[in-house]
């Protein structure tokens, strides 16, 4: 087992940018290294955004150049582009929503596409024009209305802002030229959008995370156990001004927005894939296969496999069953899948525009009836007892699919024992999904049932191999090239937790030199290099850290302001220049309470000053001293 390292290079922390990877123009860049930076130390650096990293590159011809990173804000929420609020919230009406401070903004941007569309008009643009669609996953701090108290996740609707940029031809510098909110009307407001991803088709294929519990909505009863914390009812009389509008089944599903060459956008929301707490949906090099990691803790591993390339709106839908592949560590496993169902959009949304409820899926009880026909499942809605109903106006079967995913993967005899799983990326060479789980907990580390793992509040991100011709669970073949067939730890990308009740002098309780609570993932084909961002509650500051699959080097390579998440990971390349792109969301969560350095007030009042009293997050993207990033080795 290889221990995870870092390597600091003080001379190569300071030394002068080079202008193009491979100046010469006779080779080509083959080679990306990131020599990291050590933790934040003073009270500015942990109230900060930024990098002290650097990028080495190596050229087809043996040079070498290097680039000290740095982080370049487009914007921030709040920031006003024109007459747009960056992160404003609207409701169902456009109208957007205030309080005494003027209109509102989300505190939480996440999943971001930066898109290239031929024929984009960009108003004043004297470059390359480019677009960018970005995710706000809620709005934590409550309103200024004199009324409001505590954390508002998941009480306002969430968003989606188009920004419409222009692209420096000689430096790669974006800047933005006008900002819009996507309206979401009809498909019903937005809900906790969270991570994303860029398809191959270039469209921003977003989440809806955590989607409200149904059977609760509908009147019934919240199962002890239950993880669900969401207030729909607050979400309705904030988007439609009504608390009981809002229909639990129209949310938790995958919005997919395109952008066309006037600027102009377009949503659906996707009911096919599955509804459940959605973290992001990652495609195979198929542009099928798709997983979806669930948030939470007692949730699933998902997979969608659609029926036409480039088209979500219709495919069979599976649910991972684990069982342990006999390693005396316990922490391999083999996995088969569970068939659920086979539907397109439109014959489940047919099914919520009839009206149906959760009472016309499933008959449920919270204690045991003592009935056999009844089975009990344990999922991220709690401890229950369920039993299809049969029922000759709807088919309860594909209802329950699509609709309760999760509990039906659960009845289905699938494995819902995950915890805190989180964003997904795809290995194109090794033909590897990477699946990011935040912490080891709950079902996964309680020695019960189909997982059976050490608890490791630190986290740890899984590599699930896939391979083609597997038959489900049932002896029906899957349709596609990319089935995932097994899951084990990255030795190296395994939490540094300290352990229960341990933390050091600054109530650290991860490691510095080791991840921790790991979220965001992208993986980069072309320079074999896993990016990974940070969220976690267990170490004062989150980062963000390149680990290369071949020096198996993990470096540091960003610092977020205390208590902030590192969000919207992606790495786009366009006309010769190349982008980490890298958000953050609510800096300054809860009064840093778990910080005890002496010098507490002094951070809390500097993220006070910096980030507009913790209103401003923000969207943004690592380049170099002279602007974007070089261009990346092609990888072919």
């Amino acid at each position: 087992m290889r221990s995870p390292f870092l390597v600091f290079t003080l001379a190569s922390i300071v030394a002068a940018p080079v202008s193009g990877a491979c100046p010469d123009g006779s080779s080509v860049p083959t080679r990306v290294d990131f020599i990291g930076m050590p933790p934040p130390v003073t009270a500015a650096e942990k109230a900060d955004v930024y990098t002290r990293a650097t990028m080495r590159m190596t050229c087809s011809d043996g040079v070498s150049s290097e680039h000290p990173l740095v982080y370049r804000s487009i914007f921030a929420t709040t920031d006003r582009v024109g007459d747009s609020v960056v992160g404003g919230l609207w409701n169902a009406a456009g109208e957007p929503i205030t309080d005494r401070d003027g209109p509102l903004a989300s505190d939480s941007p996440d999943g971001t596409s930066l898109m290239q569309i031929e024929g984009l008009v960009v108003p004043g643009s004297s470059g390359n024009p480019l677009a960018m669609v970005t995710q706000f996953e809620y709005r934590g701090l409550p309103p200024n209305d004199g009324i409001s108290s505590g954390s508002f996740w998941s009480k306002l609707p969430a968003a989606m802002g188009l920004t419409l940029l222009d692209q420096d031809k000689e430096t790669g510098l974006l800047a933005a030229k006008a900002y819009r909110t996507i309206d979401f009307s009809d498909v019903k407001g937005g809900w906790i959008h969270c991570g994303s991803t860029l398809s191959a088709w270039n469209t921003h294929v977003g989440s809806e995370e955590y989607e409200p519990d149904a059977k609760v909505r509908g009147g019934g009863n919240k199962a002890e156990g239950s993880d669900d914390k969401t207030d729909i009812a607050s979400f309705s009389r904030e988007y439609f001004g009504d608390p009981d509008t809002a229909n639990p089944y129209h949310y938790g599903l995958v919005p997919e927005v395109s952008v066309a060459p006037d600027g102009s956008a377009a949503v659906v929301k996707h009911y096919a894939p599955g509804r459940y707490a959605r973290e992001m949906l990652m495609l195979a090099e198929d542009d099928r296969t798709a997983i979806g990691g669930d948030d939470g803790k007692n949730t699933g591993l998902f997979m969608f496999v659609a029926d036409r390339a480039g088209d979500l709106s219709a495919g069979t839908l599976y649910a991972a069953k684990v069982t342990a592949a006999g390693d005396a560590d316990g922490d391999r496993f083999n996995l088969d899948w569970v068939r659920l169902g086979h539907a397109a959009d439109a014959e489940i949304k047919a099914l919520v525009d009839a009206g149906i409820r959760f009472t016309d899926i499933f008959d449920v009880a919270e204690s045991d009836p003592g009935d056999p026909s009844y089975t009990k499942v344990v999922t991220y809605t709690g401890n229950e007892w369920l039993k299809l109903k049969q029922s000759g106006k709807f088919d309860t079967e594909k209802a329950a699919a699509f609709l309760e995913t999760r509990r039906y993967a659960a009845l289905m005899g699938a494995t819902t024992e995950f915890s805190k799983m989180e964003y997904i990326a795809y290995n194109k060479a090794d033909k590897t999904f990477y699946i990011v789980i935040s912490r080891v907990e709950a079902g996964m580390a309680d020695d019960l049932g189909d997982l059976r793992m050490a608890r490791n509040d630190g986290g740890m991100i899984l590599e699930m191999p896939t391979a083609r011709a597997r038959r489900d669970v049932g002896g029906s073949p899957v349709e596609s090239d990319f089935v995932g067939v097994g899951l084990a730890p990255i030795p190296e990308l395994v939490g540094g937790w300290l352990g229960k009740d341990v933390t050091d002098a600054e109530g650290n309780a991860c490691s510095q030199d080791k991840i921790c609570g790991p979220d965001n993932i992208v993986y980069v084909d072309s320079i074999r290099t896993l990016l990974i961002g940070e969220d976690t509650g267990r170490r004062n500051n989150n980062y963000l850290w390149a680990f290369n699959l071949d020096t198996r080097a993990l470096s540091r390579i960003l610092s977020v302001p205390m208590a902030a998440e590192v969000t919207g990971l992606t790495v786009p390349d366009y006309n010769g220049h190349a982008y980490i792109m890298a958000n953050f969301q609510h800096p300054g969560d809860d009064d840093i309470k778990d910080y005890t350095g002496a010098d507490k007030a002094e951070v809390l009042r500097q993220i006070d000053d910096k980030w507009g009293q913790r209103k401003k997050a923000a969207i943004g993207y690592i380049g170099t001293a002279d602007g974007a990033l070089p261009r990346l080795p092609s990888g072919d």
